[in-house]
């Protein structure tokens, strides 16, 4: 087996590594997030209220004055 290549083949993995725990590290910062949270996260955020949806009208509607009902 060539050294040369040995040594490549690490290095690359090195690199695959340092990328992989610098990801890591930011997913565990607790740093000030920035920008809207995923939907999923808001909707769990908010309690849930029984036919909260069925008064909401759709914003296709609202914006082309389409009577309801």
């Amino acid at each position: 087996m060539d050294l040369s290549k040995v040594l490549e083949q690490l290095r690359k993995e090195l690199e695959t590594l340092d990328i992989a725990i610098l990801s890591l590290e930011r997913l565990q910062s607790k740093g000030v997030r920035r920008g809207r949270p995923p939907k999923i996260l808001a909707e769990l955020r908010q309690p849930a209220k029984l036919g909260a949806r069925a008064l909401v009208i759709p914003r296709r509607q609202a914006r082309r004055g389409i009577p309801i009902g």
